[in-house]
């Protein structure tokens, strides 16, 4: 409809492609055969795409990178970097990012020229916006006390869980009590994504379970509701997923359940952050042994400086980073694997 109201007005038409896994490559070709001036895409299929040469960037001008935090952590850096190859004259490029560990600050210095840091907030804080309630709950009974959790706020509600396996539960159970609800993850086709989204984009269906595959790049600007059925395993992950509410300058309700289970380090980033956007800060997260308590200062707060400079969490030193720990095992496994495929590194000759 907008783009029959922009073409009456006199302005020319714009043309965009959909380049994703799971769309046709005929409905793809057809776009292309009228021309396209906006491409928008996923790494993979985009690059597979410029190796046919079913089209080109050569008079591209401009690459606007979304969630790119969380595009480079994921693997994509090297996909990344051959896209950029396929440009042939100057371009701008632009990466938006809800938080700036050191990996994507490295990307940007590497890849770009001259690049210019525009902080709206602090990089990885959680929005004023967002009333954040955090509350104990054991593991057994977070299925139960979801019920109780929805009645907090009108829906639009959405539902973040670690695994699968969990968020087919949580949605069968939901329905099992008259709640409408779909759910996305990993292991659903294209289609039935792309219904249940459209469902509760609608209004037709009051909840969406997912995983985090929901915390990036979709936009549902009137969820009233968050709720976290477990913590995830870093504080980027939450502050991802709590920022699906609270847009456009709209309030928005986050609950997390944390348990034993949780793991202490993000706790204590979930505290920090906690105690950064003003937020109540329930007794068990107070109770944890706190590293940072020696850098309190005299009016009982804490010297922001000692956050980690690697990932951005505040409750923690580089030192013990648990996100650098992961990626140096990665490393470390991926070593051994070239060493057993080619060789010790002795001289066979």
């Amino acid at each position: 409809m907008s783009q029959v109201l922009h073409e009456k007005s006199g302005y020319p038409e714009l043309r965009s492609l959909l380049c994703i896994g799971g769309i046709s490559m005929q409905e793809q070709s057809y776009a292309l055969d009228r021309g396209v001036h906006m491409v928008v895409a996923t790494p993979g299929r985009l690059q597979d795409m410029l190796q046919k040469k079913r089209f080109n960037l050569d008079l591209c001008k401009y690459l606007c990178m979304d969630e790119a935090d969380r595009m480079i952590d994921m693997g994509f850096e090297e996909d990344v970097r051959n896209i950029m190859s396929f440009f042939k004259y100057q371009r701008q490029t632009l990466l938006f990012s809800a938080t700036m560990p050191k990996k994507i600050q490295d990307f940007a210095q590497s890849s770009l020229v001259k690049p210019v840091i525009v902080n709206v907030g602090r990089a990885g804080a959680a929005s004023l916006d967002i009333i954040q309630q955090v509350e104990y709950v054991k593991q057994e009974m977070r299925i139960l006390y979801l019920l109780d959790c929805l009645q907090k706020t009108a829906p639009p509600v959405l539902i973040f869980a670690e695994n699968k396996n969990d968020v087919d539960d949580i949605q069968e159970y939901l329905l099992l009590k008259g709640v409408e609800a779909v759910a996305i993850h990993g292991g659903k086709t294209q289609e039935e994504r792309e219904y249940a989204i459209k469902a509760y984009r609608e209004g037709k269906k009051d909840v969406l379970v997912a995983t985090d595959v929901a915390s990036k790049g979709l936009d549902f600007p009137q969820i009233q509701h968050v709720i976290n059925f477990d913590m995830p395993k870093e504080i980027e992950d939450y502050v991802h997923r709590i920022g699906r509410t609270g847009r456009s300058g709209k309030t928005g309700v986050a609950t997390t359940f944390i348990n034993m289970n949780s793991s202490e380090q993000v706790l204590l980033d979930l505290k920090h952050l906690l105690m950064e956007a003003r937020q109540r800060v329930p007794p068990f997260l107070m109770a944890l042994h706190d590293p940072a308590d020696k850098y309190r200062k005299a009016d009982g707060t804490i010297d922001r400086s000692i956050g980690c400079a690697f990932c951005g969490g505040l409750g923690h030193r580089i030192l013990d980073c648990p996100k650098l720990e992961q990626q140096r095992r990665v490393e470390l496994a991926s070593m051994r694997e070239r060493e057993s495929r080619y060789g010790g590194g002795g001289n066979d000759y």
